[in-house]
């Protein structure tokens, strides 16, 4: 792996610094530790509620995986072999990896101004995302493989890239929409994991599937938040926000029960849904 310079999260002293401490580590396995640190230091109270520095626009990668256009990866197969089984846990890995990155930017980069919940729920989210990091990268390891061995989709970061300026547009994106895409998809795949006898694989997406709920929550309560003071309907703040920045992204088939429990109920996406 490329090691990039960066400041360690242990010098930090401001949860600003430990934000940009996290999106500056390249290193898959040591932004996963990075991002445990940060939350623990936050959670110990040994970081000031203070955001003294800038966060990156784009965060330094590892020189694996090789990122590609999604039109250039290959695509996999529907069969339960064990290579297309690497595959799908592999674009899972590379989801939660660039996740941690988008949780812990939206805490650094967004937070100045809000209160500690802010920050508590997005390092919160931040840490989960490592933990599912690790999770995959070590399943993956006993499968013979590891993250990093195959490319991945290289425009994950474009969300934060096209919400920097703007919250409400950041947790319309990522959380209300990408995120909720998981719930949507991850419980088939589950499914399948299990019928080709990879019970493990699917316990711990189920994990993933769990968690992601909570995080869908988290953007959903925090938007809500921000409609509130600017006195906007959040449904339809929500499907104009997409419509400008992401227009297309709502797609069928939904998992509707999941979506209503993160608070996504039909009048936010039914509308605005265009056809796989």
């Amino acid at each position: 792996m490329t090691r990039v310079g960066r400041p360690a999260v242990g010098a930090a002293t401001t949860i600003g610094q430990a934000c940009r401490a996290v999106l500056l580590t390249a290193d898959p396995r040591e932004k996963a530790m990075a991002a445990r640190a940060a939350t623990r230091a936050w959670r110990g109270g040994t970081l000031a509620h203070r955001f003294d520095v800038a966060m990156p626009d784009t965060p330094p990668r590892p020189a694996h995986p090789l990122l590609v256009a999604p039109r250039d990866l290959p695509r996999r197969k529907r069969g339960g072999s064990e290579r297309t089984r690497i595959a799908m846990l592999h674009a899972f890995a590379h989801i939660e990896y660039v996740a941690i990155d988008l949780a812990f930017d939206c805490a650094g980069r967004f937070g100045d101004g809000l209160s500690r919940d802010f920050v508590d729920d997005w390092l919160s989210v931040g840490a989960d995302e490592a933990m599912h990091f690790a999770m995959l990268d070590r399943r993956l390891r006993t499968l013979g493989s590891g993250y990093g061995v195959l490319p991945a989709h290289g425009g994950l970061w474009e969300a934060a890239e096209k919400t920097r300026d703007d919250l409400p547009a950041r947790l319309a994106v990522v959380p209300m929409a990408l995120e909720a895409r998981g719930l949507d998809v991850t419980p088939a795949t589950v499914e399948r994991f299990e019928a080709n006898g990879d019970a493990r694989s699917g316990r711990i997406l189920t994990r993933i599937f769990t968690d992601e709920i909570r995080h869908v929550a988290i953007g959903a309560r925090w938007f809500r938040s921000c409609c509130a003071i600017t006195r906007v309907e959040p449904a339809k703040a929500w499907q104009t926000l997409l419509s400008a920045r992401f227009p297309g992204l709502v797609r069928p088939p939904f998992n509707v029960s999941a979506r209503q429990a993160a608070g996504l109920t039909l009048d936010y996406y039914d509308t605005l849904a265009t056809p796989a």
